[in-house]
């Protein structure tokens, strides 16, 4: 397809027929149609992170997910910033009852007194595995050997929901006080930071993930 478009010459009053190809849209995954789902996928999902305040943004949104679709917590992922410091752990560790409060008000995130509080207590559980380890990712790609993993699924649609790697994690997450981390988070989580390369074999993302 192509977009054809006419232009003056100026002052020889000429026209010129001047076609322009339009850029073809790039195989992508299945599930990444729509725009804001398509530039997550494009710029950020299976991209290796090992930055701690983006990791542990992945743990809260992940857990808000829990019984909702991706794309309604990406839409609300702003808002999430704002409301929880820009996902600051040390400050969110401090949250107090009054906090609560005006997070339960907000409808900008997703209204949960547990999952508020699972975010709290969260926070703190992840400033105790910084405190042990020296950082979060240190932490938490001991998982995959510290390489992302990269599976060769036919097709997107065939991936699984969990696998041993966040079957373990879970298990340690859960023991070290963290919350809403159950295996198939965990496993989502593994793919939304690059711990993992889900892509289709014929998306375009599939091998630049680095």
């Amino acid at each position: 397809m192509s977009l054809r478009r006419e232009f003056d010459c100026g002052s020889s009053g000429e026209k010129r027929r001047m076609t322009r190809a339009a850029k073809p849209e790039p195989q992508r995954c299945h599930w990444a149609q729509k725009p804001l789902m398509a530039e997550y996928h494009d710029q950020e999902w299976g991209r290796p992170v090992h930055d701690d305040r983006m990791l542990f943004e992945f743990v809260i949104l992940e857990g808000a997910q829990a019984g909702l679709s991706w794309e309604t917590i990406l839409n609300k992922r702003e808002n999430y910033r704002r409301a929880f410091d820009n996902f600051d752990a040390a400050k969110i560790a401090r949250y107090d009852g009054h906090k609560v409060r005006k997070l339960l008000a907000d409808a900008g995130i997703v209204r949960n007194r547990l999952k508020i509080s699972a975010t709290i207590s969260n926070a703190q559980a992840f400033l105790a595995v910084q405190k042990e380890f020296g950082t979060f990712d240190k932490y938490i790609w001991q998982f995959v050997g510290g390489r992302a993993k990269k599976h060769d699924w036919s097709n997107s649609r065939g991936i699984p929901a969990r696998t041993s790697e966040s079957d373990a994690m879970s298990k340690d997450l859960k023991r070290r006080g963290f919350r809403f981390v159950g295996t198939t988070i965990c496993y989502a989580f593994m793919q939304a930071v690059g711990m993992v390369n889900d892509h289709a074999p014929d998306c375009f993302r599939y091998k630049p993930t680095a």
